[in-house]
């Protein structure tokens, strides 16, 4: 739970790599057990410091029972590349993930939790909206989960694949790395929203992750 025991030599240390890979996502794996029952929930999050910002509607299940003190855990995966190695077994991905365990607690201060959310996914967002309301505050909970020292787990698989020699494969096989990353595509306007222009948010978001934009 708390060190790897598969390939430990991919573990990593650092909090700023961790930090790097929670910066470079939206969505996580929120998992816990009701009942005896294991329960895993995709969900959009958002680091602010030394946390983790979750946030859903006050009906679900699985945040009503992290909410009450059940013990959670998020996962974190980003594929990086493909590597190619010069036979199937050994072929791969190089990749970063990452486990953040601890109790979830609820965020009192809704609309700064839910504004510092959107700001985390897209930049400005807020600026050009309205502030959520009554109703909307009120169906929304927002859950804290601490990035402590010893709980969370960092791995990072990042090297080219086996040669032929270590592979027993033939030499005039190719290998190699197929680098990849989220790309943003030009937006698309809703319906209604035709005629109106792009949101400096929006076009802030395409000059971080459209098409030939370098990752960073």
């Amino acid at each position: 739970m708390t060190a790897l025991n598969r390939y430990p030599e991919l573990g990593v240390q650092d909090r700023a790599a961790l930090d790097a890979l929670l910066d470079s996502q939206w969505a996580g794996v929120l998992s816990c057990v009701v009942d005896g029952e294991p329960l895993a929930v995709p969900m959009l999050y958002a680091r602010d410091r030394d946390r983790v910002l979750l946030h859903g509607s006050t009906g679900a299940g699985a945040l009503r029972q992290v909410a009450a003190g059940a013990p959670a855990v998020l996962t974190v995966f980003a594929i990086d590349a493909l590597v190619v190695a010069p036979t199937t077994f050994e072929s791969s991905v190089n990749y970063r993930s990452a486990t953040v365990r601890g109790r979830l607690t609820p965020v009192d201060d809704h609309p700064a939790a839910l504004d510092l959310f959107s700001d985390v996914v897209l930049p400005g967002r807020t600026e050009e909206v309205r502030p959520p309301n009554r109703k909307e505050l009120a169906a929304t909970l927002v859950l804290s989960l601490p990035i402590s020292d010893g709980g969370w787990l960092l791995k990072i698989a990042d090297d080219w694949p086996a040669t032929p020699e270590t592979a027993g494969a033939d030499p005039g096989v190719w290998s190699g790395l197929v680098p990849g990353r989220w790309v943003a595509d030009p937006p698309v306007p809703a319906p209604w929203a035709s005629d109106l222009p792009v949101p400096a948010s929006v076009r802030g978001l395409l000059d971080r992750l459209g098409p030939g934009r370098e990752p960073g």
